[in-house]
């Protein structure tokens, strides 16, 4: 089972660089906790295969404590592929695996 979310790219500056990510809502993660019950890693984190136009990749969702939804890291490979930067409004589509 998936779910399609769109969301616009934002930036984490850390130390040691800046990571793209994507918020999946609250809303969303409900859906997605009902599929991971059971199924969750450290920090609460959840397994999955993701997919940005013609792009796939395997990653974890993390919780997000600010917005009770999770956070999706796009991997800079992904990025260069299908042409996305900080700010764009992307579909993804996840599965929990």
């Amino acid at each position: 089972m998936s779910i399609t979310v769109s969301a616009p790219v934002w930036l984490w500056n850390a130390d040691k660089g800046t990571w793209h990510f994507l918020t999946i809502s609250a809303d969303d993660a409900v859906e997605i906790r009902m599929m991971s019950a059971g199924n969750r890693r450290g920090f609460g984190s959840v397994k999955v295969l993701a997919q940005i136009g013609a792009t796939s990749w395997q990653t974890s969702l993390f919780p997000s404590r600010e917005t009770g939804g999770y956070i999706l890291p796009i991997k800079a490979d992904v990025r260069r592929r299908e042409g996305i930067e900080a700010g764009d409004e992307v579909l993804v589509e996840v599965d929990v695996i």
